[in-house]
């Protein structure tokens, strides 16, 4: 089965149903980067802050406190799940995109990786590896761009006349 284009062959009401999925998902998957950006200031020393506490910081504005076993087991439960969800349908959308195949293949696998890096990252920082936040903080921005690709792709695609 030939599916690389097929997404120019489907009918209207199909392709609409897509675009206002994608448009809702990209509103929640943003409004987290958005909370991300609030809760953690999106850097080394926010992050280690959201999930170790910063109580021995007695000038901080914000006290925070470590999070307990389980936070972190609900919060890695809900996202890798929520997440590997998000992912494995976006890439579904993907797939059927006219693309070559290395393009399709990274961003069909890369975000679900990432998730895992991410979230697995922050489980590794909040047990005491320190050197995790870089790489909670290189696989989320890969991951954010790999979906903002894939939307972006995925919509262009949509928008286009049937070229089959």
């Amino acid at each position: 089965m030939q599916i690389n284009g097929l997404i120019h062959t489907l009918p209207k009401e199909i392709k609409v149903l897509i675009g206002v999925f994608i448009i809702v998902l990209s509103i929640g998957f943003y409004t987290g980067i958005l909370f991300v950006e609030k809760t953690s200031s999106a850097n080394p020393n926010g992050i280690e802050e959201q999930y170790l506490g910063n109580e021995q910081d007695e000038s901080a504005e914000i006290m925070r406190f470590k999070k307990s076993d389980n936070e972190m087991i609900t919060l890695v439960h809900n996202h890798i799940l929520s997440m590997s969800i998000i992912f494995f349908l976006l890439g579904l959308l993907v797939s059927i995109t006219k693309l070559n195949k290395k393009t399709k293949m990274f961003l069909m696998i890369e975000p679900l990786l990432s998730v895992l890096l991410t979230f697995g990252g922050l489980y590794l920082l909040w047990k005491g590896l320190l050197w995790m936040t870089y790489i909670v903080m290189f696989s989320g921005m890969l991951m954010t761009l790999s979906f903002t690709l894939s939307v972006v792709i995925i919509f262009k695609q949509l928008l286009q006349k049937n070229k089959m």
